[in-house]
């Protein structure tokens, strides 16, 4: 028996028993699936990239003024020294280091010479575009990790296809950035089954995605409260977690904020005070609290609403938290007088793991119900990204030939009489020509009245008062087709001729009309 013991050597210095090695592929050592990964991941990769660069010159509309105004414009008066600056900037209640994403872009092709308006307009689009294609790769390995290959592949075949993501994803929108960031933070975030989870990672993102947009901390609220509730020692992921890459971000935010605004300036707490006890949001207009689940929600999830509906009753266990966070983003917005359907974009991507799911589990209808999907949601996305609302771009392109004559010392002088924020500024012109455009900034309670609605009260008598000499009239004037009938007599009464029209939109409403006219003094 001794001998037996002896020869197995039990106990704690026993040395690891050394098996032979063996030319059959069962003990191969080697793991095949890795080259099938990496093969997958780069033509994963090569496709969504193509896909989404397809995306984004495929989208030449315009869709809310924050788009330029709140990125692309601060970006270029931070980088060449003039533009227009909104009131958001004059009070601090937004952050630098959006726009510095672009700004740095910008110096760069500044310093090489090649700063074309056609490069200022696309490069930081194609920056955008190329985060979005990171965040839908790892969103792709991210749902094969807890789901099977089958539904990872329906998933991402839902994620693809959504017009509203090709409507919003490529875009210099900070909705966008926050999609992306919080898209890149749940692939990491501690979900049941994750493989990837990292809570430096994905608290980093989130962090970012705050910065970009404070807003960002509504849909994370109830997933960080999950973490902290399935995480056994609490006490470290505050202090070491969360307090500690919250107090890093702000940091770092506020250094960057302060240097550019010129003094000490906490945007945070300047745009929680200006939206909830000034109530500035309510000024750009509001909506019953039902907006987001009667008309909203159903108009950004589109043709996949009946598989989410159905995929969040066959996952309802499995993802409860992120079903959620879902409900609790829709409630905590619909509290908000002002409503935006860019506003609930970052709980899309999450939206869309129900939808695969469902999508999965049909195995007769399975690629017909596919199919439909992407022709369903094809239309909205070539329409709404080629042909709805791109009046407002293409008249900047219709603007451009004035800057050769402010190089030849001739000085142009063109007024928007437009909705303000109705088209995008310096930032798609790249010249210091003089503009003007019908300024609207809120009233913080000393009594003022904006320019717009002083304007469309009486458009004859504003424009007779800005004008009273010749002298100080306008080269050129842009409106929507609907002003024309109003202020028809001062345009013919001072000798000016109509030079082009611009197609913007099939839905005219309101003091948008379809078509752009242009104006020009002879």
């Amino acid at each position: 028996m001794d001998n037996i013991r002896a020869r197995f050597k039990f106990g704690s210095k026993a040395e690891d028993v050394k098996l032979r090695k063996r030319k059959s592929q069962l003990y191969n050592t080697n793991d095949p699936v890795c080259p099938l990964n990496c093969a997958l991941g780069f033509w994963l990769a090569l496709f969504v990239v193509t896909f989404r660069l397809v995306n984004c010159f495929l989208v030449q509309t315009s869709f809310v003024p924050d788009e330029y105004w709140q990125s692309l414009e601060i970006s270029h008066h931070m980088v060449f020294n003039y533009g227009y600056m909104t009131w958001e900037w004059k009070e601090g209640i937004r952050g630098y280091s959006y726009p510095l994403l672009f700004a740095f872009v910008y110096k760069i092709l500044f310093y090489i010479n090649y700063d074309s308006v056609y490069l200022l307009k696309w490069l930081p689009r194609i920056l955008q575009t190329l985060l979005a294609a990171l965040a839908d790769i790892k969103y792709f390995f991210v749902i094969g990790n807890l789901e099977s290959k089958d539904t990872a592949k329906w998933t991402f075949i839902c994620h693809l296809s959504s017009w509203f993501t090709w409507y919003c994803c490529t875009r210099t929108l900070t909705n966008s950035m926050e999609t992306t960031l919080s898209t890149l933070a749940l692939c990491y975030f501690p979900l049941p089954g994750s493989t990837s989870q990292s809570s430096w990672k994905y608290l980093t993102l989130v962090a970012l995605a705050v910065l970009v947009r404070p807003t960002a901390l509504i849909v994370w609220f109830p997933l960080l409260l999950y973490h902290f509730f399935q995480e056994e020692n609490k006490l470290k992921l505050v202090i070491q977690r969360y307090a500690l890459v919250g107090a890093v971000a702000f940091l770092i935010s506020t250094m960057i904020d302060c240097l550019f605004y010129g003094k000490w300036t906490f945007v945070q707490f300047n745009f929680i005070k200006m939206n909830i006890f000034h109530g500035v949001a309510d000024f750009y207009g509001s909506h019953p609290w039902h907006w987001y689940f009667t008309q909203g929600f159903p108009a950004v999830i589109g043709p996949h609403l009946p598989l989410f509906l159905h995929g969040s009753t066959v996952a309802f266990r499995r993802y409860k938290i992120l079903l959620a966070t879902i409900t609790w983003t829709l409630i905590v917005y619909s509290l908000l007088p002002h409503k935006e359907f860019r506003f609930i974009y970052p709980v899309l991507p999450l939206c869309m793991i129900f939808c695969g799911i469902s999508l999965a589990g049909l195995k007769v209808w399975q690629r017909t119900v596919a199919v439909f999907l992407v022709v369903s949601n094809l239309l909205p996305a070539l329409y709404t990204g080629l042909i709805h609302q791109r009046g407002t771009l293409d008249v900047m392109g219709h603007l451009q030939s004035l800057c050769d004559l402010h190089e030849n010392n001739l000085q142009p002088n063109v007024l928007f009489l437009m909705p303000c924020h109705s088209t995008p500024y310096y930032s798609h012109l790249h010249c210091p020509i003089n503009m003007r455009f019908l300024e609207c900034p809120p009233n913080l309670g000393d009594g003022y009245v904006d320019e717009s609605a002083i304007f469309y009260d009486n458009p004859l008598q504003w424009l007779r008062a800005s004008f009273p000499y010749k002298s100080s009239l306008p080269s050129h004037i842009i409106m929507f087709d609907v002003l024309e009938k109003d202020i028809v007599t001062f345009l013919h009464g001072n000798n000016f001729l109509k030079t082009a029209e611009v197609f913007h939109t099939h839905f005219a409403e309101g003091r948008v009309g379809r078509s752009i006219f242009i104006y020009e003094r002879h």
